[in-house]
């Protein structure tokens, strides 16, 4: 941890990467290393809002609980994304939670330190709103997938989500490693466990898909993109 590039790991954020040395040598300044083993919160809901997130390594959750105690993933984060940059402009208490999934590394960046670049630096006010709009983007895309889309659909539509970067130029076939569990991945499409499962299955026995824990070896693409359109 003494040895850890802190500037370095800035620069190679899409949000820091505009900064020249001395800017990441003063963001870093208000940068705290936080490593986290499995389960850990990162942040509970009321909690006063003082930083966003950096993923270094590991994986992180964002989630509500209902009153009926039901828990609902919002997005999860893996290494390079960050999260609650939005919420840090609010003003207001954390109005949901994050915990880690996996063991992770975090950077927290002080909610003080970013409201001083941004005083001092347009082009950093102009990649945290690049960053933030991206975020809208998605939520949106996740809106309309709820609203118009069947739970059926929305599965395949998430393990075809990034098939063009998984297969090869003219193969129809790739593997999907879930990144984390079947539960996880299936509230953070708003299914049920059981159904996710079911329909896992019914794949797999079209020959569409196999399952090998969390592999996804999806056996026909064209014919996956398909039956996901009926």
């Amino acid at each position: 941890m003494d040895h850890f590039d802190l500037p370095g790991f800035l620069a190679s954020s899409p949000l820091f990467s505009a900064l020249l040395p001395e800017e990441l040598a003063r963001m870093a300044q208000g940068c705290r290393i936080r490593r986290l083993v499995k389960g850990d919160m990162v942040f509970r809901v009321g909690e006063p809002c003082e930083a966003f997130y950096l993923v270094a390594s590991g994986q992180v959750k964002l989630f509500l609980v209902s009153a009926a105690g039901q828990e609902k993933v919002v997005e999860i984060f893996s290494a390079g994304h960050s999260f609650a940059e939005a919420l840090m402009f609010l003003e207001k208490p954390y109005i949901l939670s994050a915990q880690a999934l996996t063991d992770a590394l975090l950077i927290e960046v002080s909610k003080q330190g970013v409201f001083s670049e941004i005083e001092s630096d347009p082009r950093f006010c102009r990649h945290l709103l690049a960053g933030i709009s991206r975020r809208l983007h998605r939520l949106i895309q996740d809106v309309e997938s709820y609203s118009l889309q069947n739970g059926l659909q929305r599965l395949i539509g998430y393990l075809l989500r990034d098939v063009e970067l998984t297969a090869a130029p003219g193969i129809n076939t790739c593997t999907v490693t879930l990144p984390v569990s079947k539960a996880t991945v299936a509230s953070r499409l708003s299914l049920t466990p059981e159904y996710f499962s079911r329909v896992l299955h019914e794949l797999e026995d079209h020959r569409l898909i196999e399952i090998h824990k969390r592999d996804i070896h999806i056996l026909n693409i064209q014919a996956l993109t398909s039956y996901g359109a009926h």
